[in-house]
């Protein structure tokens, strides 16, 4: 708001109010209050607007709004049947719900599907949903039902970051039930007690549940988990067990450092409780507010370890061929053999 009332080459003081910049409550690391900015505006210009993305051909026909007469909600979604569900029952927004999803804006381009988004049907706490919007439509579906909706842009991507406009969704519900209760908070969960212990890095850890493996997890091995993570203050900010989904972790990479060398301290079947420094885990400032930052407590169960099939070992089919030494030709024995010394005439 305020860039918009400089001109070029100019210098302006701004006293920004709390609620228009990071609030009186902000995130760990950023700054809170009034704040007050010196700005100098070097240039700006007109950014080209891009192509629209190009139109998906097996977009709906109606997928630029809903046909006359189509049922609406009061917040605006308008929906139809496409195939009918079983029973009566419908989801609640503390179930986990698994459902299948493709997407179109108002101009046909797709913008996603659960096929390109991982090749899997899209499990989760329906309340925790992306879009504002789903998390009202499913609650209008039976099991094994699909719906066409459409959504209105301010239940679409969440901040306006994504299409504008209405978005249309086919949505299929393949399942839903009672989300599992999520795990309660650690009483040592501020920071890592006495009997913890420590490796080099900073790591704490203190195992939970003993193992029933007796190999330690490696870097070549694939590792299925169940988690649950805090932040010193109690607040959960992510766990595979309301999801009543298994997270595979390749000890390759792909995780947060601290993840990778606590694994290798475990074996299947143990459960430990690990406190991860800042610096092996998102570091004090968090990359999204709200988000995870400083230490961070993970209670980490593993539930799978697969690891590397060897290659086998490649036998002979048939014992090695021997060639027998080749046997000289008797003219080639005869040539071989040393002439007789021709002996001197008498007398001589």
């Amino acid at each position: 708001e305020g860039i918009q009332l400089m001109k070029k080459g100019e210098q302006r003081r701004f006293w920004i109010p709390a609620k228009l910049a990071f609030g009186d409550t902000p995130p760990e690391g950023a700054p809170k209050g009034d704040l007050i900015f010196d700005f100098e505006l070097i240039d700006f210009r007109a950014v080209p607007k891009p192509p629209p993305p190009p139109k998906d051909p097996n977009a709906p026909e109606d997928v630029a709004g809903p046909p006359e007469g189509t049922a609406k909600t009061e917040s605006g979604i308008s929906h139809r049947e496409i195939k009918a569900g079983e029973g009566e029952a419908m989801p609640k927004l503390t179930d986990l719900v698994e459902f299948n999803f493709k997407g179109w804006d108002s101009n046909g381009s797709s913008i996603g599907s659960s096929t390109s988004m991982g090749g899997k049907p899209m499990k989760t706490v329906l309340e925790e949903a992306f879009l504002p919007g789903w998390k009202e439509a499913i609650q209008l579906m039976k099991k094994g039902e699909t719906r066409r909706f459409w959504i209105p842009e301010e239940l679409g991507f969440p901040g306006g970051n994504g299409p504008k406009g209405t978005l249309t969704f086919d949505i299929e519900l393949i399942s839903f039930k009672l989300a599992p209760a999520a795990p309660e908070v650690p009483s040592d969960v501020a920071a890592p007690p006495a009997d913890a212990l420590k490796t080099e890095s900073g790591l704490a850890y203190k195992v939970l549940n003993k193992g029933t493996g007796e190999k330690k997890i490696t870097e070549a091995d694939r590792v299925m988990v169940h988690y649950a993570g805090w932040m010193t203050d109690g607040k959960m900010f992510d766990s595979s067990i309301p999801r009543d989904e298994l997270f595979e972790v390749n000890m390759r990479g792909g995780v947060i450092p601290g993840w990778l060398e606590g694994l290798k301290l475990m074996v299947k079947g143990e459960k430990t409780r690990f406190w991860i420094p800042a610096n092996l885990a998102y570091g004090e400032t968090p990359r999204r507010p709200g988000g995870p930052a400083g230490l961070l407590v993970f209670d980490i169960e593993v539930v799978d370890v697969i690891s590397p099939t060897p290659r086998p070992k490649i036998e002979a089919v048939t014992p090695p061929i021997e060639i027998p030494a080749r046997k000289p030709s008797e003219k080639a024995e005869k040539a071989e053999e040393k002439p007789a010394e021709k002996e001197a005439p008498k007398g001589e």
